[in-house]
């Protein structure tokens, strides 16, 4: 009978071809959801009422309804309307929509956190209302909420196991099949667990040392060469 260590070995290519699959679909989609939530967020503080519903009816239909029945009603629904995507092209799609859902509200919670005197001063100079967002709001709300963002991607990375509905061979969906097959479902679901941290603990310290880096004042850059 082999060895935990054995099946471990013979199986962890198979489960790291399945963390490509993970990291995927919860990268693509929050990449996705940054910038839906990014046009969110702007439509929900711009102070046109259109607008601002608009953008609360999205917000509260995809926070609302579970990303599983979301997954599954866009893989049924699009082929109906003439849209045939494959299930991975369906599965960032899913994500990367209720991912907006999340990140427009942290996005607003950072920016209203601004000092309102900044917005006052940028209008006084004469600045735009884009370049207002492009050089003051967006930078900034992208520092603040950055702690929250990187924790709303590391819960991507867990709730990517729901593509698995689909057919996405993603590295719950492959844990089950492996585990499944040999009978060892401790030492594949305990890989699969360790893998799914280290993804976790990879977006964490980058998250780290990107808040760090944003939170270095300019100043200190060029103190440095006298």
């Amino acid at each position: 009978m082999d060895t935990s260590l054995q099946v471990i070995s013979r199986n962890i290519p198979f489960l790291l071809d399945a963390t490509g699959y993970t990291a995927t679909v919860s990268g693509a989609g929050m990449i996705m959801g940054l910038a839906l939530g990014t046009v969110l967020c702007i439509a929900k503080v711009s102070g046109t009422a259109t607008l601002q519903r608009t953008a609360g009816l999205y917000i509260s239909l995809f926070r609302g309804i579970p990303l599983l029945v979301q997954i599954l009603a866009l893989f049924y629904l699009l082929p109906h309307i003439g849209i045939d995507l494959p299930a991975l092209a369906c599965a960032i799609l899913s994500v990367g929509l209720c991912a907006a859902a999340y990140n427009a509200e942290i996005m607003r919670s950072a920016i209203q956190s601004i000092p309102h005197g900044q917005v006052e001063a940028a209008y006084a100079t004469g600045m735009t209302r884009i370049t207002l967002w492009r050089r003051i709001l967006l930078p900034q709300a992208v520092r603040i909420g950055l702690p929250s963002l990187v924790n709303e991607l590391v819960l991507l990375i867990k709730a990517s196991s729901l593509a698995s509905v689909i057919g996405i061979a993603e590295l719950t969906r492959t844990a089950q099949n492996i585990a499944g097959q040999t009978y060892r479902h401790f030492e594949i679901y305990i890989t699969a667990g360790a893998l799914y941290l280290l993804l976790s603990l990879i977006i964490a310290t980058a998250g780290r040392l990107a808040e760090k880096r944003l939170l270095t004042p300019y100043t200190g850059r060029g103190s440095r060469g006298r």
